[in-house]
């Protein structure tokens, strides 16, 4: 299944360039068919396809004379896929992606803004944290759908031998437990990548500890006391020999291949991967159990979003945003967070998932897993705002902090490389 990538990060800064260069000398294509919407999903067949049936079906009698044409597109080939389509004009009405790729277009007026187009009334049925998420500059270019929230699967028999009855809520108490674990046990707490092209978890783990990324004018903002505070709290574990060497060379699905080894306590991960863990290491799964995401001082804790947006070159715009707010409707989310294990993104369908969860007195794995994950929405956000060359400033934090980590730089002279790169990359 390609639900969703929970740290994915978008598209590279060359698609970003050739976009640009692109649109706007690109001649139009003939007009679609008169009344059909085209529909892009990411990797959601062939598993959801009596889903998406009845759901466009349903839509289609609501709508007479309106006919929804589905394409579903690999999750590897969308950004592609979606870069060429909107350069040459020949973009889908309706779009799945996730705020983080869509904000890399929308900066280009890829998209509609919805602020006028829909109604005080509609937006305030979804949780205006989640909406916030695709919104750039305060202006909105996407509708949310489905979530999920970061969740720790721990093992409990880990946590035990090291004498630990609780897993971490805090990064202080995670480096805690992750010296009890090596000292009781010799195995990791945990494993985080510090690959420039892989995870944004590190990303997040600054804002979590109170620092900013960048100011209201793009510059660097992490420059600080928070921020050295967080580069120092990594170098340290890595120093300290409490993380895995291989952080500095391997991604997050190392960290996955470790936790259902028995070699680390705990994952940080989506509630819908417990059911993998089940499947590749059944004996790991029976010692699992879920908790909330470690967060710092500051109490933030991330969430990532998929949402739909609509191309500027439809025909059909008016059509489009009402199958995309019929799709993204409470009633619709509800049906389809419980189909794919995902979390919803209106007000009254987070209650009643949460609600029926708390109704049943012998929850599965997944569905404890569900529930924590549900119950951090409401202070849930996107920790990584929108931004243009994000995987440049991604890459700027982590190429020093990795090299504060191998000692060849101090943790002041990593903080002020870093700094000095994004702002070369965005000129100021």
């Amino acid at each position: 299944m390609g639900i969703y990538k929970p740290f994915h990060l978008g598209l590279s800064l060359l698609a970003g360039l050739a976009l640009s260069a692109l649109i706007g000398c690109t001649s139009p294509p003939a007009a679609d068919d008169a009344g059909e919407i085209e529909f892009w999903t990411m990797q959601l067949q062939p598993k959801f396809n009596d889903y998406f049936g009845n759901l466009i079906a349903e839509f289609e009698a609501e709508n007479p004379g309106v006919k929804v044409r589905w394409v579903d597109v690999p999750w590897t080939a969308m950004e592609s896929k979606i870069l060429t389509a909107v350069s040459a004009k020949t973009a889908p009405d309706v779009v799945n992606l996730n705020p983080t790729f869509a904000s890399q277009l929308a900066t280009r007026n890829a998209w509609f803004e919805l602020d006028d187009r829909i109604s005080p009334e509609a937006r305030s049925q979804y949780l205006p944290n989640i909406w916030q998420a695709s919104t750039l500059k305060d202006k909105s270019f996407g509708i949310p759908w489905y979530l999920t929230t970061q969740i720790i699967i721990y093992n409990r028999s880990l946590l035990q031998e090291a004498g630990l009855d609780q897993p971490p809520t805090t990064y202080a108490e995670l480096a805690n437990m992750a010296k009890q674990i090596k000292e009781k046990t010799g195995k990791y707490g945990f494993f985080v990548s510090f690959v420039p092209e892989d995870s944004g978890e590190i990303l997040e783990s600054l804002v979590k500890m109170g620092a900013r990324l960048v100011d209201d004018e793009g510059k660097a903002a992490f420059n600080t006391p928070e921020g050295k505070a967080a580069f120092q709290y990594w170098v340290d574990l890595y120093q300290q020999n409490l993380l895995p060497p291989e952080v500095l060379t391997q991604g997050h699905r190392y960290a996955i291949e470790l936790y259902q080894g028995g070699e680390t306590a705990l994952l940080a991960t989506g509630a819908q991967f417990f059911p993998t863990i089940e499947n590749n290491a059944p004996a790991i799964a029976k010692v699992s159990e879920v908790a909330p995401q470690v967060t710092g001082e500051s109490g933030k804790k991330n969430v990532a979003v998929m949402n739909l947006v609509i191309p500027r070159d439809t025909d059909n715009p008016e059509d489009a945003l009402k199958f995309a707010l019929f799709v993204t409707n409470s009633t619709n989310q509800l049906a389809f967070a419980k189909e794919a294990s995902v979390l919803p993104s209106t007000k009254d369908s987070v209650q009643e998932y949460i609600g029926k969860l708390n109704e049943k007195t012998d929850l599965s794995p997944l569905e404890q897993a569900s529930k924590v994950g549900a119950q951090q929405l409401n202070d849930a956000e996107i920790l990584v705002p929108a931004m243009d060359n994000l995987k440049a400033l991604q890459k700027a934090i982590y190429t020093n902090l990795q090299a504060a980590m191998l000692g060849q730089k101090s943790v002041e002279q990593a903080l002020e490389d870093a700094e000095k790169e994004w702002n070369s990359v965005v000129g100021n």
